[in-house]
């Protein structure tokens, strides 16, 4: 699914990190981006709280979608993008 997802992300000309599991320094890795989508039934809550930490200290829009289809990203994206 990563490579699908940034094939998605690529076609809308959006920058992608995907990240399925908690690695270690999460807060370091996210950076300061745009927006965050977050599947929320994917990932663990701790993930999530880490996320949605760092991207309101850069101001990034936050996305939650229970649901991780690819279909789901393509809205989401079509959405941010119009």
């Amino acid at each position: 699914m990563v490579g699908k997802y940034k094939e998605i992300c690529k076609k809308h000309k959006c920058k992608a990190k995907v990240f399925t599991q908690m690695p270690a320094r999460l807060s370091e890795q996210i950076g300061s981006p745009d927006m965050v989508i977050l599947f929320t039934n994917t990932v663990s809550h701790k993930m999530v709280h880490c996320a949605v930490n760092e991207a309101q200290k850069c101001n990034a829009n936050i996305v939650r979608s229970h649901t991780s289809s690819g279909t789901a990203l393509k809205e989401i994206l079509e959405q941010a993008c119009s």
